[in-house]
């Protein structure tokens, strides 16, 4: 008899909760930047600046012109630092959601349209991974100064 009572307070809850979370409006996604910095083998960064260029750029400008990346920025340090803060190269995009920032498989269906030789483009992929020793995101936002 308790089990019977227990199961049916707990579906009730269960219930009142499900319908107040079926009212909630939508959470609309704003727009997100993320800074992506890499740290490449000594010598090789223009080799890795060159593939990434090659096989990874177009796929994000495919984005782009869909809609799902807002901006596409890319940055490499004129001066070096020190060896434990360095990076190489610094790729800043905006997405349009948070969503499509972290939904890695919104490139798939451009990358056999742009790569039909799919063993050509993951060999040089795999090589551009080599090249790196460190990859960070960091999503960031603005700060209103005023």
């Amino acid at each position: 008899m308790k089990k019977k009572i227990l199961l049916s307070v707990l579906f009730i809850l269960l219930a009142w909760n499900f319908k107040g979370f079926a009212q909630t409006a939508p959470v609309q996604s704003a727009p997100i930047t993320i800074e992506n910095y890499y740290k490449i083998k000594w010598g090789h960064a223009e080799e890795f600046i060159t593939l990434w260029k090659k096989n990874h750029y177009p796929l994000l400008k495919k984005l782009q012109e869909k809609g799902d990346v807002i901006s596409i920025k890319a940055e490499a340090p004129i001066l070096h630092s020190s060896e434990d803060s360095r990076w190489d190269f610094k790729v800043t995009l905006t997405f349009k959601t948070e969503h499509l920032a972290f939904d890695y498989s919104i490139v798939d269906p451009f990358k056999k349209q742009l790569y039909p030789d799919q063993d050509s483009y993951k060999k040089e992929e795999q090589q551009r991974f080599e090249l790196v020793l460190a990859h960070w995101d960091v999503p960031v936002e603005s700060i209103p100064l005023k």
